[in-house]
């Protein structure tokens, strides 16, 4: 306890010095979050990863194209490779070679590779779609709760500025000898009792609002305020959807259930793929070659003069084009074991969609359940703030005529109190469950 309280104060210190901004929307919060939160950062670059693997597939249905060129040293009794003959002069070759080649069949493993990408970066891309959402719903909890502890701590500061007064009245009528001391006494206790029930919940605003902070990753919390909206009114939030309405709107939203269902198409393709090397691959190769020997010499009058490299290089130009097939036959069992391990992903990726749906199935049930009970919890509890706050001010008058003592008057106050809270907490539970069935359905969080 006394670690939270230091850090609070010097959370508000540190607020103090710091300069001072606009309050946030809660808008501003989650656009802000979208721009600049790092695990969405990331996502995003899993996405332009999965961009780029899409982009390679493509691009391995093309041709190849490689140039070679090298010079060899060659020292003792060896065979020109121009000249075919044996010399035994050291030698300097020089080579050049221009080699393309492009598979013309491999049992559709190019298409379906790039199918497979193509569903992979879609997931990828809905991936940070489902990031977004995420921290949209975790800042938005983090702002609700900061709005039901700003109402809380201003609650709270009422009743104090009550007790105030009736421990100036009750100070003067025991001075007049009307009531006894004690009473006094005991009015002053409550006023202590709700002195620091305002200071816990200020500090427990200012550690909501230091989350909050720290979920949008701000350098700075001074100066950190939001903007307290004037339409939170439950009374014009009555109407809950039905689970299967809600279901089958985020079925057609979530990004959750489309990343793992795009995922599944992924890997269905990827088994295609494994089993395309089990199929005799044709490809077709094309090549061009040349090169200089300092070994070779032309005749002019039956006698031997230089060859210029120039000439050598046009004059040793050689073509070839070959088409060929490659039969797969035993390879240490590699391709069995790719196409095991590709039906078994696809298997864990169908059970992975379908636990999604149940999840998110489960969860709306869940947030359903959590609403109706909040709506009937709030509707009792506005009851009996009504209830307590009659009661409370019978009793106050009772006090202030001295039919009633200060233990009767405080415990009237302190149930008010505690209906009056009990009445915001079933408020803010409430608005926040029907904020989750909305965020399934796809509705911008607002408020």
């Amino acid at each position: 306890m006394k670690n939270r309280i230091i850090f609070v104060i010097l959370f508000i210190s540190l607020g103090l010095l710091s300069f001072s901004q606009d309050p946030w929307t809660l808008s501003d919060c989650i656009d802000y979050a979208h721009t600049n939160n790092i695990q969405i950062k990331r996502t995003q670059l899993q996405a332009e990863m999965a961009r780029v693997n899409l982009l390679q597939s493509k691009t391995n249905i093309l041709p190849d194209l490689n140039g070679n060129m090298n010079r060899d040293y060659k020292f003792g009794r060896q065979v020109d490779p121009y000249t075919n003959e044996f010399i035994l002069n050291n030698s300097i070759n020089d080579n050049y070679s221009l080699t393309s080649s492009v598979s013309l069949f491999n049992g559709l493993q190019n298409y379906n590779n790039i199918k497979s990408n193509q569903f992979a970066s879609l997931a990828a891309i809905q991936n940070v779609e489902k990031e977004k959402i995420e921290k949209t719903f975790e800042i938005s909890s983090a702002y609700l709760m900061i709005l039901y502890q700003q109402e809380l701590l201003e609650v709270a500061r009422n009743q104090r500025g009550i007790t105030e007064l009736q421990v100036e009245r009750t100070h003067k009528l025991v001075e007049a000898g009307s009531v006894a001391k004690g009473d006094l006494l005991e009015m002053q206790a409550q006023l202590a009792n709700e002195n620091l029930n305002v200071t816990n919940m200020q500090n427990d605003l200012q550690l909501s609002l230091l989350n909050l902070v720290q979920l949008l990753d701000l350098d700075s919390t001074g100066g950190f305020s939001i903007v307290i909206p004037d339409t939170i009114d439950p009374e014009k939030m009555f109407t809950i959807p039905d689970v299967s309405l809600v279901f089958d709107e985020a079925s057609s939203y979530l990004p959750h259930i489309k990343v793992a269902d795009y995922q599944l198409k992924s890997a269905e393709k990827d088994l295609l793929v494994q089993k395309g090397r089990r199929s005799p691959m044709i490809y077709l190769t094309g090549s061009i070659y040349t090169g200089y020997s300092d070994q070779r010499v032309l005749y002019e009058n039956d006698l031997p003069v230089d060859y210029p490299y120039g000439d050598q290089f046009n004059d040793n130009i050689a073509q070839s084009v070959s088409v060929g097939i490659s039969i797969p036959i035993l390879n240490h069992w590699e391709v069995n074991n790719g196409i095991s391990r590709a039906r078994i992903q696809v298997e864990d990726s169908r059970y992975e969609l379908d636990q999604v749906n149940q999840q998110l199935y489960k969860n709306i049930q869940q947030a359903h359940n959590d609403a109706v009970s909040a709506r009937e919890k709030y509707i009792s509890a506005k009851e009996a703030v009504n209830s307590y706050r009659e009661s409370f001010h019978y009793t106050e008058q009772k006090f202030n005529v001295g039919i009633v003592n200060s233990v009767e008057y405080n415990i009237a106050k302190n149930n008010f109190i505690k209906a009056e809270s009990e009445l915001l907490q079933a408020k803010y539970q409430y608005v926040f469950a029907l904020k989750i069935l909305d965020f399934y359905r796809g509705i911008p969080m607002a408020l």
